[in-house]
């Protein structure tokens, strides 16, 4: 076995948290710093994962070596420090979202690009085993011509003093938040995204941006997807990906994966449910393989940039507020479809 590439954290809030667990049964890498502005907690982290602890990612950046370095801060610091280490030629795995906006995404890819250095963006839910297994189904054709996608990511949580509620640093609410995850799985089953509508739901936090919203996508290839994503309620549902075919039915649940075909009478059990620190571990892993150049990155710069692109294109979309009453639409109003700009 290869020597295990060296890993430094920015930021040791929650995600780190699941980043250090991943990196405890990780093959390919190991956890060797984390910076954080709160000693206390870059401290805390250090002592739990047995690594050194740093105020700033300078001072880890010059204070010891690193083969790779995970951004885990909030959206409206990850260009700085990005483009701080790939200038530096370290590769860098930034957390969803990548940046709040294309231009600034655009920016950070093509400091990777000019330095010739690995960047991607991380997205969990790409590297779920059952994820990944209910892919290989869809292009298989099991289930025949795929018509509809759905998606929900739907959790009651008071985000009243969370940063991610701040779009001073996180870009927006749970559209930018959850919805990252969401385009990108929309984008592995069904490929590039043509058109984007988005609604919003009640406000039910008293929070300066949208806590509920429902998407409605259309791939280029013509297939329509819809996501529902909340911070306000939970959905109770078992799985959190239907896929819809002409010849069958594919869902991806939380503690099982089945797909059933068109006149079969059982369902077909793939897979056991979402796994949290196998699915950390696969991404840093696939990361750390893409640096020794063993595999390919499973979620390529332009992926990102693809999802955040979609996402500025939903809250276009959201700003545009197409809701028509009932009542007084015009006849050529009544004629003509309502749509989102084409996007990548």
């Amino acid at each position: 076995m290869s020597e295990k590439l060296r890993f430094g954290l920015v930021g040791a809030g929650g995600i780190a948290q699941a980043y250090g667990q991943a990196f405890a049964s990780s093959e390919e890498a190991a956890l060797v710093a984390v910076a954080d502005v709160s000693s206390a907690a870059a401290n805390a982290m250090a002592e739990a994962f047995g690594c050194k602890a740093f105020t700033s990612y300078r001072s880890m950046a010059n204070g010891i070596k690193l083969d790779a370095v995970i951004v885990c801060t909030p959206p409206a610091y990850h260009a700085e420090i990005c483009m701080y280490f790939l200038q530096r030629r370290v590769p860098v795995l930034c957390e969803k979202p990548l940046s709040v906006d294309g231009e600034t995404a655009r920016t950070i890819i093509d400091t990777a690009r000019r330095a010739n250095t690995k960047f991607t963006m991380a997205s969990k839910f790409r590297y779920v085993d059952d994820v990944v297994k209910a892919k290989a189904i869809v292009t298989a054709g099991l289930l025949g011509d795929i018509i509809l996608f759905e998606n929900a990511f739907t959790s009651r949580v008071d985000m009243s003093n969370r940063w991610n509620s701040n779009p001073e640093i996180s870009g927006g609410g749970v559209l930018i938040d959850n919805g990252t995850h969401s385009v990108d799985l929309v984008r592995y089953f069904l490929g590039p995204v043509a058109d984007v509508q988005v609604v919003e739901g009640k406000r039910s936090q008293g929070l300066q941006v949208e806590d509920t919203v429902r998407i409605f996508v259309r791939s280029t290839a013509g297939v329509l997807g819809s996501i529902d994503l909340s911070w306000s309620i939970n959905k109770e549902q078992e799985s959190y990906i239907n896929v819809y075919g002409s010849q069958g039915t594919l869902w991806v649940g939380w503690k099982e994966s089945k797909y059933r075909q068109s006149g079969a009478r059982d369902w077909v059990v793939f897979g056991k449910g979402y796994n949290k620190v196998q699915a950390f571990r696969s991404n840093v892993d696939n990361f750390a393989k893409a640096i020794k150049g063993e595999e390919a990155l499973l979620i390529s710069a332009d992926d990102a940039l693809a999802s955040v692109e979609v996402i500025e294109a939903a809250y276009a979309d959201l700003r545009r507020n197409h809701w028509v009453t009932v009542g007084k639409a015009t006849p050529a109003e009544a004629s003509l479809p309502q749509t989102a700009g084409a996007v990548a």
